[in-house]
């Protein structure tokens, strides 16, 4: 008789990772810093000896920035740096990543898929950070419905980075 493996609710507790990289040094892979992003959650690994690891909820993203020096242009890297309004985590780089512009598009699709299919609107994430937001400056109407969730994502030109 064969033995039932009893880890199936705890794998199927596991989300896809849609993507994943390393911060890098000249354009290569080699530290222990990883980045990695799941159906709903960003996660940031660091370390060696000691492994640190921090989550953050996509949809508590406010905004996202992307930056590259000259020295990243040279290597292909640049850093994207995360604002939320999460408590511990105020502000997240994700530093020297490969194709950070495609990178900033995806994670700011995914976010808005997020508060999407949560059923969220600017006053409830914003008031969390203290920038809260009349209803008079929104421009849709009470009553309109959000759109329909975009498509799932999908690395369709195999650089790493769902499109």
């Amino acid at each position: 008789m064969a033995k039932k493996n009893t880890n199936c609710a705890v794998e199927a507790e596991k989300d896809t990772i849609l993507w994943h990289d390393r911060k890098r040094f000249l354009g290569m892979p080699l530290s222990f810093t990883v980045y990695e992003v799941t159906n709903d959650r960003f996660f940031l690994r660091r370390g060696f000896f000691r492994t640190e690891t921090d989550e953050l909820l996509l949809y508590r993203i406010l905004d996202i920035k992307m930056v590259r020096t000259l020295g990243q242009k040279i290597f292909g890297v640049g850093t994207v740096t995360l604002f939320s309004a999460d408590q511990s985590h105020h502000t997240v780089h994700l530093e020297n990543i490969k194709h950070p512009e495609k990178v900033r598009r995806f994670l700011s699709n995914i976010v808005e898929r997020e508060r999407t299919q949560k059923g969220l609107i600017g006053k409830e994430i914003y008031g969390t950070a203290g920038m809260g937001m009349h209803h008079e400056e929104c421009d849709h109407e009470p009553d309109e419905m959000p759109p329909p969730p975009p498509p799932a994502f999908v690395d369709t030109d195999g650089d790493g980075v769902p499109d």
